[in-house]
């Protein structure tokens, strides 16, 4: 079978492996498409973190059921991968929290992903998905991290919350706050992302972060308030500091995106404030499930978000070129 390998930064390859075999505890799938996210660019550009080459790439899979031993799915069935692979045995996992597992692996990150004819995956991570479009499924995965943020954020109904970064995490952050029924304001230094932003129901305000006033304008935005819960999806170093002022008294901030330094903030201002800060790795299957259910009531479409399509085939000539376009949102690979 043929696979693409991030061979070092900067470079990809076809090989020809072969085709993986199912195992007690394990199922191979047939790939049918791959969404291209934010850290297959990252890695092919050699800035991300927890990062060695070469590599198989690809996390966002939607595929077809080969073969292996999940109870109920048969050969055919279509199916999306959790891709974290987690002990078990640590003590996230032992409380539930296989999200931040010590010795996590993630499928196209620490292990070879999904740009294969066919992939051989943990069988307790495959999510059965019959009846969905392959498009809308492929991009399950980066909606549950949103969903995600949102869990930890322990965002309600009516609270103003500020969604920093309109990249494909920080849109389907939107939408996740906005099905809980957060008054969203979405915040980024690109036009044509906060144009996206301002077709997300739920969006009452967008901001460009460069702009002149922004403390002004949260509070106008929020009558005075300023945001209960601020969440970036940006791992950029300035955004993550800045925001810490825009939080409000007794507010959550949450880091969804991910960068290699180290933040700074007045701890007098944090402090008066009682703010809490936290992380968000990953999700976990409960985060899946409530995304997949999402889909099904028609409250989330994935599918809107993709910019541009790829064959498989095209993808080491096109690749390159494809992650450098401005107007690129969330680009699909078809192995039909």
């Amino acid at each position: 079978m043929k696979i693409i390998a991030c061979k070092t930064p900067g470079e990809m390859e076809y090989k020809e492996v072969s085709k993986p075999e199912s195992k007690p505890g394990y199922s191979v799938i047939k790939i049918r498409r791959i969404g291209i996210c934010g850290t297959d660019i990252h890695a092919f550009r050699g800035v991300q973190p927890y990062f060695n080459y070469p590599r198989v790439l690809g996390h966002e899979l939607a595929a077809e059921y080969e073969e292996g031993d999940v109870p109920g799915i048969k050969k055919g069935d279509i199916v999306t991968v959790i891709p974290y692979q987690h002990c078990g045995n640590c003590i996230a996992c032992r409380t539930g929290h296989t999200n931040c597992c010590q010795n996590m692996k993630v499928i196209g990150v620490h292990t070879d992903g999904g740009m294969a004819e066919y992939l051989q995956v943990p069988s307790h991570l495959l999510l059965p998905a019959t009846g969905l479009d392959l498009d809308t499924l492929a991009l399950v995965e980066p909606f549950a991290i949103a969903a995600h943020g949102i869990r930890r954020g322990a965002v309600a109904a009516g609270e103003n919350v500020l969604v920093i970064g309109a990249g494909p995490i920080g849109l389907a952050t939107m939408e996740m706050a906005s099905i809980a029924g957060a008054n969203v304001i979405a915040m980024d230094v690109n036009e044509n992302r906060l144009a996206w932003a301002k077709r997300i129901s739920g969006v009452k305000v967008v901001l460009n972060a460069a702009a002149e006033g922004l403390e002004e304008q949260l509070r106008e935005a929020t009558n005075g308030d300023m945001p209960t819960v601020v969440i970036d999806a940006t791992g950029n170093l300035n955004a993550i500091n800045n925001a810490f002022r825009y939080m409000s008294h007794a507010g959550r901030y949450v880091l969804v995106g991910l960068q290699k330094g180290d933040i700074s903030f007045s701890h007098p201002e944090f402090h008066k404030r009682e703010g809490t800060l936290m992380s968000s790795r990953n999700a976990t299957k409960a985060d899946f499930s409530h995304v997949l259910e999402s889909i099904r009531l028609g409250l989330i479409n994935p599918e809107k978000y993709i910019t541009h399509k790829l064959q498989f085939d095209d993808v080491v000539n096109d690749f390159p070129s494809l992650i450098v376009k401005p107007e690129l949102v969330k680009a699909m690979i078809s192995l039909d």
